[in-house]
């Protein structure tokens, strides 16, 4: 390895970067597309190959960034055929790294990387229950696992299961931190004006995808407790999928309907953020939640549970506050503590933005970089 970084060739290392759905809403797909804009250039040479869809910002994005992109299309598990213009786009440009995330990549990416002969082939995993799917985890450990030069996890405690769980060798796994993405062409808005709220009324915001993982409902039922002793708290939920008619069912059950306000899918998370007096999150699992990182960087205190690798960024009392999963009354009163203690809740923002550097996508695009540029001098010195 040369001292700039390049690969011995005079060039920066080629890295090809695979997920399903490149710049989706998803913390996964953000990531993705920002680490290939972000990469050193006289370092790496990024490419994104999206393997179902890619969104239309996120493609312009790359291609403002001289980033290229191949799309295969791929509207089903069973259109393997489509997978025929990746091996072809490998073959043709000789990739030093291929970068997959998540499972189904890391399946075909480790499968059609060893087979093309890619000298560093990366498996990264952004997090699942790590139980209920045998097939997932016997590949995962057995395939993938095996294949991979490393078989990256976003967070200690995915790479305890990940090796207890799913036997990947304990030498294979890394843990890789992820980073605060902003938003795509962010919208500026005034949130409590568009709800007819004054700048009195206690807030509180999340953003989520509606799936269960997420476990909106409990947020939903703390919020309602919460309302036994802060009667005029508000609840913001931006995101939609499908346990939206659950969740509106809920709201309707609790009669909170006036209080709790989904607000689908929206771009302005930012200033939604900003807006709030407290965020939550309650999800069941996670791997190390992007969320986190948002609210890191709006300045706002966080209450979420303690699963995965939150505990790695959020250190309780301190910058931010931990509870257990589905626990509703525990929820309830972590943010009662926030909203009520205008002291506690600027001394949580304060200390958390102290980490904010930490988790830039510029600083982790450069571990990301050192990661690449040591790979590839472990496989040439083999």
């Amino acid at each position: 390895m040369s001292a700039n970084g390049h690969n011995g060739h005079g060039r920066p290392l080629r890295v090809l970067y695979m997920i399903d759905n490149a710049g989706a809403p998803g913390g996964a797909e953000r990531f993705v597309t920002g680490l290939a804009e972000h990469v050193p250039r006289d370092r790496v040479e990024p490419w994104v190959c999206s393997t179902r869809r890619g969104d239309e910002r996120a493609v312009r994005s790359l291609a403002a960034a001289g980033v290229p992109h191949l799309n295969l299309d791929r509207t089903t598990k069973w259109h393997v055929h489509r997978l025929r213009s990746l091996v072809a786009l490998i073959r043709r440009e000789r990739f030093d790294i291929l970068h997959a995330h998540k499972f189904g990549s890391n399946v075909w990416g480790t499968l059609i990387g060893r087979a093309c002969g890619v000298p560093v082939v990366l498996a990264h995993e952004h997090t699942w229950p790590y139980s209920g799917d045998r097939k997932r985890v016997w590949l995962d450990g057995k395939v993938i696992g095996r294949l991979a030069t490393r078989f990256l996890a976003v967070s200690t405690a995915d790479r305890e299961r990940m090796i207890a769980v799913e036997g990947v060798s304990e030498g294979k796994v890394v843990v890789m931190p992820v980073s605060h993405i902003p938003h795509r062409e962010p919208a500026p808005s005034d949130l409590r004006r568009e709800l007819g709220l004054d700048a009195r009324t206690p807030l509180i915001a999340t953003a989520a995808q509606m799936r269960r993982q997420k476990a909106l409902d409990v947020l939903i039922d703390a919020h309602a407790q919460l309302l036994t002793r802060i009667p005029d708290a508000h609840l913001v939920i931006a995101g939609d999928g499908e346990c939206r008619p659950e969740l509106e069912a809920l709201v309707r059950r609790l009669g909170t309907g006036e209080r709790v306000h989904l607000l689908g899918v929206r771009r302005d998370v930012e200033s939604i953020l900003s807006a709030a007096d407290a965020a939550a999150l309650s999800s069941d699992w996670e791997g190390t939640p992007l969320f986190v990182l948002e609210c890191m960087a709006a300045g706002t205190p966080v209450v979420a549970t303690a699963v995965g690798g939150v505990p790695d960024l959020v250190d309780d009392g301190e910058t931010g506050l931990l509870v257990a999963p589905r626990d509703p009354p525990a929820l309830a009163r972590a943010l009662e503590q926030i909203l009520a203690d205008g002291e506690l809740a600027v001394r949580l923002a304060h200390s958390a933005a102290t980490r904010r550097d930490e988790f830039t996508i510029d600083a982790v695009a450069r571990r990301f970089a050192d990661l690449y540029e040591e790979l590839s001098a472990e496989v040439k010195a083999s």
